[in-house]
């Protein structure tokens, strides 16, 4: 994964009346934190901020963080966002080391067709959009694709199914379910409403047998 850069400066003043100043001046405030250091206070431009993070690896861009002329190797721990703008608001850094595995989740991307759910009439109901995984910062994958070609009615993919690159492992249980094939309501409805009307004709047939006997028993 291709790293990006991004310049920071510490030294910002504390209090909700200088962060509303300096996000007026296009900066954002943030921290960084980890590694066994002291979390350092810092703030950055807006606009080269969204730059580094709308690239492929989207939240799990690496960033080389020059800090006053220091760089420190980093990634995205948590964003905060203005509850109607939408804007960045404030931005949480952690440190990492380049040789040590670290705690990410990758998006998960279904592809191709569950012929037999659409034959049912059914849908699959996909349960886990993220994978939280292990891997040493320069390996980890921008998504994970997981083929659903085989899936049935009442069938499961796991977390264990999906293909992982080299060096990347899955941080959560392998049974848990990425995607199920399911019924939909309307159709679970149909099925009764053709049952209930099978049912009656056969009701009809019966009464109609009936009543045809006592007639020829009459005579």
């Amino acid at each position: 994964m291709a790293e990006q850069s991004l310049t920071a400066t510490t030294g910002r003043d504390l209090g909700s009346r200088s962060t509303r100043r300096l996000r007026r001046a296009g900066q954002v405030p943030g921290v960084v934190y980890g590694l066994g250091t002291d979390p350092l206070v810092i703030a950055m431009n807006y606009k080269e901020l969204r730059t580094v993070m709308t690239t492929e690896a989207g939240l799990n861009v690496l960033i080389n963080l020059d800090i006053d002329g220091a760089s420190e190797l980093c990634i995205l721990k948590e964003l905060q966002r203005d509850a109607i703008r939408q804007e960045v608001s404030h931005v949480d850094f952690i440190r990492i080391d380049a040789t040590v595995d670290v705690a990410v989740d990758v998006a998960i991307h279904l592809e191709g067709e569950a012929k037999e759910v659409a034959n049912a009439s059914g849908m699959v109901d996909q349960l886990m959009f993220s994978l939280p995984i292990l891997t040493k910062p320069n390996n980890i994958p921008t998504s994970l694709t997981v083929d659903i070609s085989d899936l049935e009615i009442n069938g499961a993919i796991h977390v264990s199914d999906i293909a992982l690159p080299d060096g990347v492992v899955a941080n959560i249980d392998g049974d848990e379910s990425v995607a199920i094939g399911v019924i939909t309501r309307s159709t679970l409805e149909a099925i009764a409403a053709e049952e209930a009307a099978a049912a009656a004709a056969e009701g009809d047939l019966l009464a109609a047998v009936e009543e045809s006997d006592d007639e020829d028993s009459d005579d």
